[in-house]
């Protein structure tokens, strides 16, 4: 009888900036796998000391995008899995089970749903579910696309499958933590449609955020959630102005109306 071969080896990555207050019910959700990985992007906080505490492997990596940060990970990382969790996500036992089950297939990926908590609620609507992410990847088979600073896009060799059980994310827990960050997603995007050559089209400004809105509020029913969906709908309409804007004052040179 031939040997019997060792199961796939499932590696936890946490990409981390300033997170000493999500971190740790982070990684106790992440205690099932095999070995965690934590990105540290130069905290000033105790993020670091409390990843090497709990026994994830700690590689520091200055921020550049997320796109490159994620490779950063997958060149670290040493398992046959690599499963992305962000450090407001949560991953639930059953959740576990099923990574535990499908990483023994031939699939190079796999896309798992989320279940978004936004200012402490469960939304549902406005494309925030079933929201999938491609975060299990088989290493040596994924890589990311260098132009998508944000919003990253796999690069995958293979077929991807798609999970049934969700990861909790505890997105947005406040109006500011909100404007911060889409703030910075904002002149990501900017830079993003800079370099894939996108012309900057100064009525762009206007006519790209009413799209938004109307996708979002009415065909992706976030009208659903009541008054919850009318603000975030407004806000992330808003914010794509900003990126457009943030696109118009990189090329100042062109604008092509």
């Amino acid at each position: 009888m031939g040997a019997l071969s060792s199961p796939p080896v499932i590696e936890a990555v946490v990409l981390a900036h300033n997170e000493e207050e999500n971190l740790p019910d982070c990684l106790r959700s992440l205690l099932w796998a095999d070995a965690l990985l934590v990105i540290d992007d130069c905290s000033q906080d105790r993020t670091a000391q409390i990843a090497g505490a709990m026994g994830a492997r700690v590689v520091a990596h200055p921020f550049h995008d997320y796109a490159e940060q994620r490779n950063a990970a997958l060149a670290a990382a040493e398992g046959d899995w690599v499963f992305f969790v962000d450090a407001d996500e949560r991953a639930t036992p059953e959740l576990a089970q099923e990574i535990r089950q499908v990483v023994h297939g031939s699939q190079a990926g796999w896309w798992v749903p989320r279940d978004n908590y936004i200012f402490g609620r469960l939304t549902r609507h406005a494309g925030w579910y079933p929201d999938y992410q491609l975060r299990l990847l088989r290493r040596g088979r994924a890589s990311y696309d260098s132009t998508r600073m944000v919003h990253e896009t796999v690069l995958l060799d293979g077929e991807a499958g798609w999970l049934q059980h969700s990861l909790i994310h505890y997105n947005y827990r406040s109006l500011r933590q909100f404007l911060a960050k889409q703030s910075r997603y904002a002149a990501l995007e900017a830079e993003s449609l800079r370099q894939q050559g996108v012309a900057p089209k100064l009525h762009s400004v206007v006519l790209q955020p009413v799209r938004e809105f109307r996708r979002r509020f009415l065909a992706l029913e976030g009208y659903r959630d009541g008054l919850h969906g009318l603000c975030l709908c407004l806000l992330l309409a808003y914010y794509n102005a900003r990126t457009y804007w943030h696109l118009l004052r990189l090329d100042t040179r062109h604008v092509a109306l």
